[in-house]
C-alpha cells in the first residue's frame, strides 16, 4: 500500500476502532498464542466496559449509536458512521484494546503484534482516507522498540501510540530506546487517555469513584507525563520527537506551564539539559487534540483560554469518534476565526504527522 497524501479538508486525529472480538485477531496470532487464548479463557471486551460502559452518556453520540457498533468494528461501520457523514479527508485511528492487557509480557507483545497486522489488513488496506497509530509493549522496551521497527516503516501508520496511564512515566529514562525509535521512523507518539486500570489515578492512592478517576485522566495523570518527558530531558536527547495528547483535554495546559516556568527558574540546576523555558520545550514538542474541550459558556472567556493556549498553533481536530463530551467543540470551533479553524482542523494534523510527505 502507498499512502496517498491527503486532500484540502478535515483531518480527524482520534477516531476509535476495536476488534468485535478476540476471535477477530486470532488470524493474525501464532498457533501457541491461538491455543493460549482458547485453553486460557482469554477474552477481550474493547467495545465494552472500562472507560466507556455501553449505556453511558458519554460513550458514544446520538450518531454514532444509530450507525452501530461503538467503537467500530469493520470500515464499512466507520465509513457510514462518520468518514461519508463528516467529509473528512484523513481519519487516524486509535485501537485502545491492547491498554488493558494481563501482566504477561510476552502475551502483550503478541497482542500488540496482532493489533498491527489487524489494522493493516482490515483497515489501511481498505479505504486510502485511513491512517493509524500502531500500539506496541508497555511492559518490555525491547519488544516495544523491536515492533517500530517491524512495522514502523508502513506508510499508513503515522504515531506510537500509548496509554497516559503507565507503570512508570514516559519521560523514564527506560522508555527512551522506544521514544528514539519511534523519532527515528518519523513517528509522532500518542499518549491517549486511560490505560492500566490497576495504576492510581492520583499520587496518593487509588480512587473510589468513577468520577475521581475519570478527572484525573484529563487532569493529574497527562500533567504528570508531561513534567516528566521535558524534566527527564527527551526532548534534548531525542529533538526531532513529536508528541500529542489525546483525549486528554487541553485547557489545563497553560496554568502547568506558567507554574512549570515559575518553578524551573529556582531549581533550574537539577535539570542542566534544559537550556530554556519548559514552557518553551512544550510548544516546540507537543500538541493536543481538541475532545473533550473543557471550555466555560461565556465565549469572551472562551477566547480568552484560547489565546493563553495559542490554540491555533497547539490544537489538533479530534472527533474522538464516538464518544460524546458535549457541546465543548462547537464552542471552540465558534470561537476560531476562520485561517485559525482552518489551522486546527486541517493544517496542522497535516504538519504534524508529515500528511503530505
Amino acid at each position: 500500500m502507498t499512502a496517498a497524501p491527503p486532500t484540502t479538508g478535515v483531518v480527524d486525529t482520534d477516531v476509535h476502532c476495536a476488534p468485535a472480538t478476540i476471535a477477530a485477531l486470532t488470524p493474525y496470532l501464532e498457533p501457541y498464542w491461538r491455543t493460549y487464548i482458547q485453553d486460557g479463557g482469554v477474552s477481550l471486551s474493547p467495545t465494552q466496559g472500562g472507560a466507556y460502559p455501553p449505556q453511558a452518556p458519554t460513550s458514544a453520540t446520538p450518531a454514532a449509536r444509530a450507525a452501530g457498533a461503538v467503537p467500530a468494528t469493520t470500515v464499512d461501520e466507520l465509513r457510514t458512521g462518520l468518514l461519508d457523514p463528516a467529509g473528512l479527508s484523513t481519519a487516524v485511528l486509535n485501537c485502545t484494546t491492547s491498554f488493558h492487557c494481563n501482566r504477561n509480557p510476552y502475551y502483550e507483545a503478541a497482542l500488540t503484534r496482532a493489533v498491527n497486522d489487524w489494522l493493516v489488513t482490515e483497515w489501511l488496506d481498505r479505504d486510502d482516507r485511513l491512517r493509524a497509530s500502531m500500539v506496541v509493549p508497555t511492559l518490555d522496551t525491547e519488544a516495544a522498540v523491536a515492533e517500530i521497527e517491524r512495522i514502523g516503516g508502513h506508510p499508513g501508520f503515522v504515531q506510537v501510540l500509548l496509554p497516559v496511564r503507565a507503570d512508570v512515566p514516559w519521560g523514564n529514562k527506560r522508555h527512551h530506546p522506544m521514544l528514539q525509535a519511534a523519532a527515528a521512523h518519523d513517528l509522532v507518539v500518542g499518549l491517549h487517555a486511560w490505560g492500566r486500570i490497576g495504576n492510581a489515578a492520583t499520587p496518593t492512592g487509588i480512587t473510589h469513584t468513577y468520577l475521581e478517576d475519570y478527572l484525573g485522566n484529563s487532569q493529574l495523570i497527562v500533567q504528570a507525563q508531561v513534567t516528566s518527558l521535558v524534566t527527564e530531558g527527551v526532548f534534548t536527547r531525542v529533538p526531532q520527537l513529536r508528541v500529542v495528547l489525546a483525549e486528554c483535554g487541553f485547557s489545563w495546559l497553560p496554568t502547568l506551564l506558567w507554574r512549570f516556568d515559575k518553578d524551573w527558574k529556582g531549581v533550574w540546576r537539577e535539570v542542566p539539559w534544559l537550556d530554556g523555558r519548559p514552557s518553551e520545550v512544550v510548544r516546540r514538542h507537543i500538541r493536543l487534540t481538541t475532545s473533550p474541550a473543557h471550555l466555560p459558556r461565556d465565549p469572551a472567556q472562551v477566547r480568552q483560554v484560547l489565546d493563553l493556549l495559542d490554540a491555533a498553533a497547539m490544537l489538533l481536530h479530534a472527533s474522538d469518534h464516538p464518544h460524546d463530551h458535549g457541546t465543548g467543540g462547537d464552542r471552540l470551533l465558534a470561537a476560531l476565526t476562520g485561517p485559525e479553524r482552518e489551522r486546527v482542523q486541517s493544517r496542522n494534523a497535516i504538519d504534524w504527522y508529515r500528511l503530505d510527505r
